[in-house]
């Protein structure tokens, strides 16, 4: 039984840091500085934003790497806007690609800009049934309500996994239908760098999944408040 629970515990560890572990590394793999390359990521995020006609969406360094479809802007880490590396490229294109979807109205995009407060609203509320839990079960000594309140905060904690997944679509996309057919056909990168920009494009697409993963570490964290 105890080798089990082991077992059982590393499975768990393993799917929910393993993709992150993944990601970072795939990201940090290619992240060597290029002098040889025309110019940082920052440039090329501008370059492609003028050349598809977005002159109005501006790029910004911020802590994480994202587009903003709200503000409409482009934001890059430090690392990759200053950056002249395999990974600063290949993330600039993927931000740009989600601008480039925005802008071409994709429904998809649309949908995730729309329910992402929603989304963020059950994660709030998950933080909140877990912390009142042990309350409820000290002045109620209930086990069929604290059960009935694990079960409505794991589902509210697996609604983050169930939409990163379902607008996975929209990360593949940019990252493959747009990044990667323009550095390809924009020569951006030499040949011999191209399957390092498809493996950073392919963390890019999954780095909101493996992070929602992490949920599942407190969909676990729920489940031993249950006297059963």
């Amino acid at each position: 039984m105890p080798i089990l629970l082991a077992l059982s515990a590393a499975l768990l560890f393993g799917l929910v840091f393993g993709p992150q572990w993944w990601v970072r590394r795939a990201m940090q793999q290619h992240a060597t500085e290029r002098p040889d390359l025309p110019g940082t990521g920052g440039e090329l995020a501008r370059h492609l934003l003028d050349l598809a006609q977005l002159e109005h969406v501006p790029v910004e360094v911020a802590p994480t790497d994202h587009y903003d479809p709200v503000a409409n802007v482009v934001r890059l880490s430090p690392t990759n806007h200053d950056g002249r590396s395999i990974t600063a490229v290949a993330v600039a294109a993927h931000e740009v690609s989600h601008a480039l979807q925005h802008a071409a109205g994709d429904r998809l995009l649309a949908a995730r800009v729309t329910f992402a407060p929603v989304v963020q609203g059950f994660e709030i509320a998950a933080g909140m049934v877990m912390i009142t839990a042990p309350v409820v079960l000290a002045f109620v000594k209930s086990p069929v309500l604290l059960a009935l309140q694990v079960g409505v905060g794991i589902a509210l904690l697996g609604v983050r996994l169930v939409f990163h997944l379902l607008t996975l679509p929209v990360e593949l996309d940019a990252s493959f239908s747009r990044a990667l057919p323009i550095l390809e056909t924009g020569r951006y990168l030499e040949a011999g760098d191209m399957p390092g920009a498809r493996t950073v494009l392919r963390a890019a697409a999954l780095t909101y999944v493996a992070s929602s993963l992490v949920a599942l570490m407190n969909i676990a964290r729920f489940r031993r408040l249950l006297p059963f």
